[in-house]
């Protein structure tokens, strides 16, 4: 049953739906861009540092060199003097991975010193200085695909309360841009939005918009405001449905906006937040302390070709416009058609056109929140690993920038690495196997002086894992120690004991885990390569806990690698399983080490042993204080329930609904809408509301409450 909405605050439901749902149209055309044309040429970004080509050179530089020494001592390992040797393999897959984790690691050095300097703001953003006066309007986007409505706008009504409370909610739309496909989930967020706008206030301009068919996903979502209300707002920020930002961030970035006319996107560092799993409370210890060191590092020498992560960002509604409608890739699914991971692409297109594309990590302000399992973080991983390995087809774009190629060959190389991994583990223990049960040719065929001995150099290659494990393992102790000069954010941490302990569990903890998600990856890839798409599901927010029964028919295959793997190792030489055993033992134990991450009661009881805190946990910012609060007020505002009974039961929902529906087109035999003509004739044939909802799909039933005559037919059943 819903929820009377004249029991919330004034005013008074039936005038909160008597204000428009969404404001006048104004228009902006965005064309889709070709990525075959080659734009013409544009001015370097004004804004962007100093010297920004030494710093790239210093950055790539530095990999290089690491890179050539580690592939040297690699080839001295293996006794490789020609290429065809059988460890050829393992060294041509050691050398982009060490080239990777190379990168990484000069990157961190960077950002080690950007911030115990204290740098990383830009723009002339001070969080000192008093909040600018804003000239102009901004809007607040938030695009919604099947979530729990209460949990989304209780972060509105946190950001409109925060923007009011600093005098600039007038500065400020807020747009729910809905993509729901399930019918009463649609229904809730109706009456959700309702009640945000009665708790709001009389004149709060806070709207809501549904697409009847969510075409392009979240990239459609957003061209479609752009084209049909992006002409009356010059800067527009997106949200994501777990994050949330402070009136301070917000008002700041757009001042910057307003400043600096030719920055096309501003993109903040959001932090993780209001984990309770154990997994989720790793993830957002992990981001909030090294976090900022490898963001530092890459906006040290990103400079004006940041890149853009799909929310927190702000960003210049004429720059999106005329430079980031994206086409549809040439193809079959899972690389053709509609671009999924589209900010990267976005980012890329903008700065082609000559739009400065900025990162500020030092901006306070910003938050989301986690994936509180491993198992839901691997369902969010397939549908970006497909979205990046998309990139491939995007990477021959005339006129990108080269970083701005980079970024998508980072995006790229964070999937493609996994299955690089993989094999060079499989590689390196079959040449040890092949050394330990065939036996060498120590003379080739054809003439030869000498015989040649297979050496393969056991105190070279233990300094080979060692240098690795130090370029993986050197910026999160760089990290640590980064924290400790600020004194602030030490106490966060729980102090310098405290907080040491802390890294030494989580990077414990997800080494085990780091396997499993390369093995996961891994098959993804492989899936994808062979063309099954991932589709497009909701995300889940708050709990991750699932019945042990069915973390194993997720992960016995990781199991039964895993065991494998260590048993080749074994049969090799005992000393070599020692070696494999940080990757065998967290593949054997995938199953309880998901199922225990995932559980709240774990990760609340390392926060009151004082372990994996973060500050923002110990002394939460108000926004984040303000948003938990609102989400325990909003448990009682439009709870599940079946659509039409919610429709039926609220006079105010139902005339609201019906204001809001589209109004018909002109018909044509082209446009012919399958669902919405299958549910009309099952209503048809039904003789009341149980009957028909018993045999309507999901689609015939949203075309219905989406269509004038839809409705009315299903509101003319005789209900039980």
């Amino acid at each position: 049953m819903a929820l009377p909405l004249d029991t919330l605050t004034t005013p008074p439901p039936a005038a909160a739906a008597r204000l428009p749902a969404m404001p006048e149209e104004a228009p902006l055309a965005m064309p889709v861009q070709d990525l075959r044309a080659k734009p013409g040429r544009v001015p370097a970004p004004e804004t962007g540092p100093r010297g920004i080509w030494w710093r790239r050179a210093l950055v790539f530089g530095a990999a290089l060199v690491l890179t050539m020494f580690g592939a040297r001592e690699m080839a001295l390992v293996l006794d490789i003097d020609a290429p065809l040797r059988p460890g050829s393999i393992v060294l041509a897959l050691f050398v982009p991975l060490f080239a990777w984790i190379a990168l990484s690691f000069v990157s961190s050095l960077c950002g080690v010193v950007s911030v115990i300097a204290r740098r990383g703001w830009g723009l002339g953003i001070d969080p000192h200085a008093p909040l600018p006066a804003l000239a102009t309007r901004t809007a607040l986007l938030m695009p919604v695909y099947n979530e729990d409505p209460r949990r989304v706008l209780a972060g509105l009504e946190a950001i409109h309360a925060a923007l009011r409370e600093a005098g600039a909610a007038d500065s400020f739309d807020l747009f729910i841009l809905s993509d729901t496909t399930d019918p009463d989930a649609w229904a809730r967020e109706e009456e959700a939005f309702l009640a945000l706008r009665a708790r709001a206030g009389n004149g709060a301009r806070i709207f809501y918009r549904r697409r009847p068919k969510n075409i392009d996903r979240k990239a459609g979502n957003i061209a479609d405001w752009v084209r049909r209300f992006g002409g009356a707002y010059p800067q527009f920020l997106i949200l994501d449905a777990d994050s949330v930002m402070s009136a301070e961030a917000l008002i700041r970035m757009a001042a910057a906006m307003e400043a600096h006319p030719r920055v096309g996107l501003i993109q903040s560092l959001p932090v993780i937040a209001n984990g309770r799993s154990l997994f989720a409370r790793m993830q957002q210890f992990a981001g909030r302390l090294y976090g900022p060191v490898i963001a530092h590092g890459i906006a040290f020498w990103h400079g004006a070709e940041g890149n853009y992560w799909g929310h927190n960002a702000m960003i210049r509604t004429e720059a999106f416009a005329s430079a980031a409608g994206l086409p549809h890739l040439p193809g079959r699914k899972p690389f053709g058609g509609t671009i999924m991971s589209h900010d990267f692409v976005e980012a890329a297109l903008m700065r082609r056109q000559g739009w400065a594309i900025h990162f500020i990590p030092a901006l306070p302000g910003s938050y989301e929140e986690s994936p509180p399992a491993l198992s839901d973080l691997a369902i969010r991983d397939r549908r970006w690993c497909q979205g990046n390995l998309q990139h491939l087809a995007v990477l021959p774009t005339r006129g990108l920038h080269p970083i701005s190629r980079s970024h998508l060959l980072v995006g790229i190389g964070s999937y493609i690495t996994a299955p690089m991994w993989l094999a060079f583990l499989i590689c390196g223990v079959l040449l040890a196997l092949q050394a330990r049960f065939v036996l060498p040719v120590y003379f080739p065929q054809g003439p030869a002086l000498f015989p040649h001995w297979p050496v393969v150099d056991p105190v070279r290659a233990k300094w080979v894992f060692i240098a690795t494990m130090g370029l993986l393992l050197v910026p999160k102790l760089l990290a640590w120690g980064a924290m400790l000069t600020d004194p602030a954010w030490r106490r966060g941490h729980g102090g310098a004991i405290r907080s040491l302990v802390s890294v030494v569990v989580e990077t414990v903890v997800a080494g085990m885990l780091a396997p499993v998600t390369m093995l996961t990856q891994s098959v993804d890839v492989v899936s994808i390569l062979r063309g099954r798409d991932s589709g497009w599901s909701a995300q889940t927010r708050d709990d991750g806990s699932l019945p042990l029964r069915q973390v194993a028919r997720l992960y016995w295959r990781h199991t039964v690698f895993g065991i494998a793997f260590g048993v080749a190792a074994f049969l090799v030489s005992p000393y070599l399983a020692a070696w494999m055993s940080p990757v065998v033992i967290g593949l054997a134990l995938a199953i309880p080490l998901a199922a225990w991450t995932a559980r709240r009661d774990a990760g609340q009881a390392l926060r009151r042993a004082g372990l994996l805190l973060i500050p923002e946990e110990r002394d939460p910012p108000s926004i984040l204080r303000r948003t938990l609060a609102l989400r325990e007020e909003w448990e009682a505002i439009a709870p599940e329930g079946e659509a039409l009974a919610r429709l039926r039961s609220d006079r105010a929902l139902l005339a609201a609904h019906r204001a809001m529906l589209p109004e018909p087109g002109p018909a044509r035999p082209d446009a012919l809408d399958a669902n919405l003509v299958m549910g009309l004739a099952r209503v048809a044939a039904s003789a009341d509301e149980a009957e028909a909802l018993a045999v309507l799909t999901r689609g015939e039933k949203a075309a219905l409450l989406g269509d004038p005559r839809g409705l009315e037919a299903l509101l003319a059943l005789p209900a039980r």
